[in-house]
């Protein structure tokens, strides 16, 4: 398999040459005074908030958890030695940091090898360990980065004497976002090939609790949907096999008390960077000890380690909060809009945009592109994006069914090519501006459609099982992005786009799940070589704006984000839909990561019919504010109002890029949503205040805001001047009429 050992063989010499410089010993990092705290064998990772504690077991030389939680000092109380009545052995009674297959832990493992002899146990047992400032990054993955002042490292080094095996576990702490950041890197240093089949980023063991636990499940168009449930006795959980993050299920898990709320309560946030197939596992032991894990996807991985061969698993982030769900989401997105994502555009410049496929669909040429891009800039639009069916020469992209794979301009629709129309839509003014359009263009790289140039000359680049059959889907196969010869085609293609043009945005989808493999591990070598191609290409052209897109939000995961610093959140356009998606959303990722736009109504997935105001405030509250519509079909009311929308959006979206969110109600519990976001010196913020039902005759509830200076006075348009006190311990009260309804109010602290 092409790309399979050059990835594994990078991986182990970039560890190697990493911890060759790393000191070992005890550490009081000089940027983050007692950050990591290494007192002989016993280990202290200290954020402004949180502290994670576990130490070396003498007697057996296993790792054992002693805290994650709220700061502690000094010594600490010492764990009850269980009783070993019964089956469970001692190993499966105690809390583990890196739980192995065997010796009586008869709970989910956190890494499962099968040996050359074909046994499935391990006895991975301390070794030594490093302390670093910084963080080193992941070999051919996606990972969170940051200064000596930001981040420090602790890697403990474990060995199986039995195997030759060796696992270094890799925590980094990032104390002012109370985020512990984890990745496993596993060597065989023995003399036969080895098999992992399964490895977790991240296991922790809490201790005998209630716990709920909270994901995000959905499908297409419907992506994001909270799920809380309480985690009893036995193993629960989710994942995705789809070869992607998936719209199924999204790679992030929180733990929380029982009465924990938005604002209220312990809370665990844990968020695996990662494009791919995934597992998380969420058991209660015979005992009560809670246990969750995330990393790959057992079914999909398989992956064979020959003697000096290594594998790096993809981080998993973790995030404590004393501050409730909400806490927990805020120090996440910090993390991520400081630290994930590498794009300069990660908290600035997000041009509002127009995009054609719902205005044109397929019906493109360079004319009707060039009449959609001028009433785009006479709305006031600063970017226009040619959608899907403007490539193909012997297969034109007329429909869904051929082209993919031949990125050249359709002749017929494009006689000179791209040049000359981009030329012609970057000369436009955008209206009440000296601003000149900024031209986008979609792309679908990873997929191609067997009526294609590229598939006839390349059936063999086409993800496949032997002689079973390749299953379509959406008319489109899978490129097999493990080979080096398909990346290389990707870069190259994508490079030939952009340098042919001046075009600085780019919409990067992908329309359909993996189906067929020749081998599980193929899932993972896929991503190494897409990550490869991500690097590459954002590195090659730093000034494009990057979207990621996988219908719709079936790719929304932090490992697209370390490239692409915003994703389209969901197909559903459908304005009451999306507060739902978009609050689902952001328990795990930045508001400043999400694509919003206001679509043309009835709307294409749900036939509602919303006021343009109702949707144009809930597409202003992610990061990317745009139109997915036809300028010339909406009616009057409808176009003389989007000007106005996107002036409010502009203003709005310095907040949403770089400020603290705040959900003071959810669609799920409440009729009236609301969401305030705070800039990040507390100077201003914006509240967004819906209502989806009619309130007859009733009174309207009060709304109180978060995030405040008690002390401080702030002016809040339309209603006066208030201290932070009153707004938080008594609120705001608006009337709205109608169903489908909405308000934004700016506030300014005095």
């Amino acid at each position: 398999m092409v790309g399979f050992s050059r990835g594994a063989a990078a991986a182990a010499a970039g560890l190697l040459s990493i911890y060759s410089n790393i000191q070992v010993g005890m550490t009081q990092d000089s940027g983050n005074t007692n950050a990591i705290v290494a007192d002989g064998t016993a280990f202290t990772l200290n954020g402004d908030n949180v502290s994670y504690r576990f130490h070396v077991d003498n007697s057996t030389g296993d790792l054992r958890s002693d805290h994650f939680g709220g700061s502690l000092t000094g010594p600490i109380p010492a764990a009850a030695e269980p009783e070993t009545q019964g089956w469970v052995g001692l190993q499966g009674r105690v809390r583990r940091e890196f739980p192995d297959q065997g010796r009586g832990d008869f709970r989910v493992p956190a890494i499962r090898i099968r040996q050359t002899e074909g046994y499935t146990v391990s006895d991975l047992q301390y070794q030594s360990h490093s302390v670093m400032q910084g963080k080193p990054a992941l070999p051919g993955l996606p990972a969170t980065f940051g200064n000596e002042q930001d981040v420090s490292t602790l890697i403990v080094h474990l060995y199986d004497n039995y195997s030759a095996v060796a696992a270094d576990l890799m925590y980094s702490v990032f104390p002012k976002n109370d985020a512990i950041v984890r990745s496993v890197n596993v060597m065989n240093k023995g003399d036969g090939a080895i098999t992992i089949e399964s490895l977790a980023s991240l296991s922790v063991d809490m201790p005998y609790e209630d716990f709920d636990m909270i994901g995000l499940r959905g499908d297409w168009a419907r992506e994001a949907h909270r799920q809380r449930r309480k985690v009893e006795y036995g193993v629960q959980g989710f994942e995705s096999t789809t070869g992607y993050s998936s719209h199924l299920h999204n790679p992030f898990l929180s733990l929380v008390h029982p009465t924990t709320t938005e604002s209220q309560g312990e809370a665990w946030g844990f968020s695996l960077i990662y494009t791919g197939s995934f597992r998380v596992d969420v058991e209660k032991s015979s005992q009560g000890l809670t246990r969750a894990l995330l990393g790959f996807n057992p079914n999909q991985l398989s992956w064979k380690l020959g003697p000096g061969e290594t594998l790096t698993s993809p981080e998993c982030v973790s995030i404590y909060s004393k501050d409730g769900i909400g806490g927990m989401s805020r120090s996440m997105h910090r993390l991520y809009r400081n630290h994930l994502v590498k794009s300069k555009f990660a908290k600035s410049d997000r041009p509002v945009l127009l995009n054609s496929w719902e205005g044109l669909s397929f019906n493109i040429n360079q004319s009707s592109i060039y009449r959609l891009a001028q009433e785009s800039a006479d709305l006031g639009a600063k970017l226009f994006v040619m959608d899907d069916g403007w490539f193909g020469d012997k297969y034109p992209r007329v429909t869904d069914n051929a082209g993919l794979g031949d990125w050249v301009p359709n002749p017929d629709r494009f006689p000179n090519g791209l040049e000359p129309l981009v030329d012609k839509v970057t000369s436009l003014k955008a209206a009440n501006s000296s601003t000149n359009l900024r031209f986008g263009i979609w792309v679908e790289p990873e997929m191609v459609n067997p009526s294609s140039v590229l598939y006839h000359k390349h059936p063999d680049w086409v993800l496949h099982a032997g002689p079973y059959p390749r299953t379509e889907e959406r008319n489109q196969l899978v490129l097999n992005v493990a080979l080096t010869e398909v990346q290389d085609f990707i870069i190259d293609a994508v490079s030939n786009i952009l340098n042919n043009s001046d075009i600085t945005y780019v919409k990067w989808d992908n329309n359909r799940g993996i189906h067929e493999t020749p081998s599980p591990s193929i899932d993972h070598a896929y991503m190494l070589g897409l990550y490869r191609v991500f690097e590459t290409l954002t590195s090659r052209f730093p000034n494009v704006l990057w979207e990621g897109c996988a219908s719709g939000g079936g790719r929304f995961d932090p490992g697209v984000l370390q490239y692409f610093p915003q994703i389209w959140t969901s197909d559903d356009t459908d304005a009451v839909e999306r507060i739902s998606i978009q609050l689902g959303t952001s328990l795990a990722y930045p508001p400043s990561a999400m694509g919003a736009h206001i679509s043309a109504v009835p709307n294409q997935q749900t036939g509602r019919t919303v006021p343009v105001t109702f949707r144009g405030h809930v597409a202003m509250m992610g990061g990317s504010f745009g139109l997915e519509l036809h300028p010339a079909e909406l009616h009057e009311g409808e176009k003389a109002a989007l000007p106005g929308l996107i002036s409010l959006a502009e203003k709005v979206n310095p907040l949403v890029l770089r400020g603290d969110m705040y959900r003071l109600s959810l669609p799920e519990e409440s009729n009236w949503p609301a969401v305030l976001f705070i800039s990040e010196d507390g100077s201003n913020a914006v509240l967004f205040y819906f209502q989806i039902r009619a309130n007859i005759n009733h009174a309207a509830p009060w709304i109180k805001l978060q995030g405040l200076d008690k002390q401080a006075m702030y002016s809040v348009q339309g209603k006066g001047t208030f201290s932070g006190a009153t707004l938080m311990n008594m609120g705001l009260q608006f009337v709205l009429e109608g169903d489908y309804s909405s308000t934004v109010v700016f506030l300014e602290r005095q």
